[in-house]
């Protein structure tokens, strides 16, 4: 669409005879929001700094976040100060400005009907409201009561002259923008931002394009762009609003479905893999003779997929799912094993060096006999040792490198990779695991990438819809259900009379207190309190204290005596989250239990059960917690369901802070809420599998627009999706 633009000299701050005009030939949408009628070059800066408002298009799709419902007046005699938001008609009776200290004067007023009066109050902006108003006339008044001196009053109520919005347009239901302080000093309060809109959508010569198939629409019912786009703002009433909602999560879901399928369709097509034929040998002996213990249902078939996968002659990239504890490592392993058999290396790689550590003596321990070699890479590695796993890996004597970041160095060369387990891989960076493509020069090595937090199957379509996704949903026979207590800071004697129980018994304790950021001081504060308090209330016992300040060596030293059960009692801070597994510790304390996220207690918790004895987790809060926090406590000890409680933290938290560093963009929905949009999700992926199924290139005429949408989608974004 061609659109005219007039530019005027900021000089006279409006259009007047010196105004340029200038014909720029381009999308309508595509123009500078300075040229908006009722903007300019100081508002254009302000809509650009605090809400992000480049051009026409970031206007409209500027989307309000709540809606008032401004069909109904209020007698005046029908107010109360429990009420929201009130609209009332009346004639303003008086007008006063109450003098203050320097500018803090305030303006009261009286507003009466036929029914009473009600003060009106303000106490900013006074000069330039006082202007604005006019005594004996009949005004809209818009606001919510407050209560002060035994009276109700309404503070910095919106005002319009009745008169003025009668000859207005629109519907009564109306939209409420979110801005900044700094915005609303130059006019642009959520009334402002409605009133641009009003502008920009009155002067657009024609319908807004539609970005989806007319066969779509139909096949949905979906409202057409245009009226979508105009509903979400201009609403007549909340039906037509909802409807307009629903279009517009639907289609941006739906496009971040259909790039993520179209993703994996290509990446399936040209990503060629290493054939891992030959699977006999260090696999079958391995399973026949070493395995300590009977693989469950859930494994056995998460071998079989990736079995397949490896066959296949395309590269894998495939998520295993599993709850704490559920098996995932051995999987791992015998997926390893299987890059072996076909004389080719794998390398597991973890976030930290206690886990780094862990699975390198786990994976030592279980294929000790078998004769493979097995080595450790981390930032704690000495040069020596160094310089042989170079060697050792550039010649192919080293079978399986276990180790952190370190792995991902320039100056790690592999003589052939055929497997990378990635574990807790959305503590690396995309750009970290694309690094390990570049280890080998042919072809990329399969990719396994593992998470013990449970993911909600919504959350999972969005954030891993490229990857095959796996799930080990059984836990090994034998493993008691953990037992989750909530206590109250109050009930401190009950939690030591466990603990003390449960030392007598020959079981350890794990203590662990929060550590955030924000307060990191206060915490470790808190931890050593804590760790004092321990030792006194239990002086026969050992104690040992552990946290993200020690040396690699110290932490290493602490770890070591607890694993051996030379210390009672592991005082904590959220660094043995991940990481360290010892069979005899049964019970888990978690103090200040409110200031963690379900995910992270779920976490917490799964250090402890991994014995056949009977675990415990103590959740020990203050008295007076939140809503949220309660019902956090509750999942906690109704269920020990991974999968359930990632879907309660996901309700509670939406998806921001379990999407973790993935760095798809796929997240920055403007209106879709993957806690409470599943069903709009569902139907989102099936209509893009529908599409992709009649057209899997999106060659068809009829599927132009979802190509060019496609594109102005990925405009200036890295093509991160081919990693893992």
């Amino acid at each position: 669409m061609w659109s005219r633009i007039f530019v005027y000299c900021s000089r006279f701050g409006t259009f007047t005879k010196h105004r340029t005009i200038i014909t720029v030939y381009r999308d309508y949408f595509e123009t500078s929001i300075e040229y908006l009628k009722g903007v300019g070059p100081k508002r254009a800066e302000i809509l650009q700094k605090e809400l992000g408002i480049f051009r026409f298009r970031d206007l409209l799709y500027y989307f309000p976040f709540r809606y008032v419902d401004r069909s109904r007046f209020y007698k005046i005699s029908e107010i109360a100060p429990d009420l929201p938001y009130i609209q009332l008609k009346g004639t303003l009776a008086s007008l006063e400005v109450i003098p203050g200290k320097g500018r803090n004067a305030r303006m009261r007023a009286i507003l009466r009907d036929d029914s009473g009066s009600v003060e009106l109050v303000w106490f900013s902006g006074v000069k330039w409201i006082k202007d604005t108003l006019q005594l004996n006339t009949e005004y809209i008044v818009f606001g919510r009561p407050g209560f002060f001196n035994g009276k109700i009053n309404i503070p910095h109520p919106e005002m319009e002259a009745a008169a003025a919005a009668r000859e207005k347009s629109g519907g009564a239901f109306q939209a409420v923008y979110s801005t900044t302080e700094k915005a609303k000093t130059a006019g642009l309060d959520s009334k402002g931002i409605l009133k641009l809109v009003r502008t920009l959508l009155e002067n657009y010569p024609g319908k807004i394009g539609e970005t989806l198939p007319p066969a779509l629409l139909d096949k949905l019912k979906l409202a057409g762009a245009d009226t979508a786009l105009r509903n979400i703002h201009l609403p007549s009433d909340p039906e037509s609003m909802q409807k307009a909602m629903f279009r517009l999560k639907f289609e941006e879901l739906f496009f971040s479905q259909l790039r993520l399928l179209k993703t994996r369709s290509t990446r399936k097509e040209t990503s060629k893999g290493y054939i891992l034929e030959n699977i006999g040998g260090v696999f079958d002996r391995f399973y026949h003779h070493h395995l300590p213990f009977e693989l469950t249902n859930a494994q056995k078939r998460v071998i079989k997929e990736i079995r397949k996968d490896v066959l296949s002659g395309k590269q894998m990239n495939r998520l295993l799912q599993g709850d704490v504890g559920s098996g995932k490592t051995i999987v791992a392993l015998m997926t390893m094993l299987m890059a072996i058999d076909n004389d080719m290396q794998a390398a597991l790689l973890a976030p930290t060096e206690i886990l780094a550590t862990q699975h390198f003596q786990g994976i030592s321990e279980l294929l000790e006999g078998t004769g493979l070699n097995v080595k450790l890479l981390t930032g704690s590695t000495k040069k020596p040792e160094r310089k042989v796993i170079h060697e050792e890996l550039e010649s192919g004597k080293l079978n399986i490198l276990a180790g952190t970041h370190a792995i991902l160095e320039e100056t790690v060369n592999f003589r052939k990779l055929g497997i990378a387990v990635v574990d807790e891989q959305h503590r690396f960076g995309v750009a970290q695991r694309a690094r390990l493509w570049k280890k080998n020069e042919d072809s990329p090595p399969h990719v396994l990438v593992m998470t013990a937090t449970p993911i909600p199957r919504t959350l999972a379509m969005t954030l891993y819809g490229d990857l095959d996704v796996s799930v080990i949903d059984e836990l090994p026979p034998g493993r008691k259900p953990i037992k989750t207590i909530h206590r109250y800071d109050l009930s401190r004697q009950k939690v030591y009379d466990l603990m003390e129980q449960e030392i007598r018994k020959g079981r350890q304790i794990y203590v662990v207190y929060p550590l955030i950021e924000e307060s990191e001081k206060m915490d470790y504060k808190n931890l050593q309190e804590g760790y004092d308090q321990i030792r006194t209330a239990f002086p026969a016992y050992h104690v040992s204290i552990m946290h993200g300040r020690l040396t690699p060596e110290n932490k290493e030293y602490e770890m070591r005596r607890f694993v051996k059960g030379e210390t009672h009692i592991m005082v904590a801070t959220t660094v043995i989250e991940v990481g360290v597994n010892v069979p005899n510790a049964s019970v888990m304390v978690i103090e200040s239990a409110e200031r963690f996220g379900l995910s992270q207690l779920h976490q917490l918790r799964g250090r402890v059960g991994r014995g056949a004895e009977q675990s415990y987790c103590v959740l020990v809060t203050k008295h007076k917690i939140s809503q949220d926090s309660r019902t956090r406590m509750e999942t906690m000890c109704r269920t020990n369901d991974g999968f359930e409680i990632a879907e309660v933290d996901l309700a509670l938290r939406g998806p921001g802070d379990i999407e973790g560093t993935r760095q798809s963009g796929l997240m920055n929905f403007r209106l879709a809420d993957l806690a409470k949009d599943q069903k709009i999700l569902t139907l989102a992926r099936d209509a893009a599998r529908w599409v992709l199924e009649e057209d899997e290139h999106l060659e068809k005429p009829e599927n132009r627009l979802l190509v060019k949408t496609l594109e102005i989608m990925n405009q200036g974004k890295t093509n991160w999706s081919r990693i893992s």
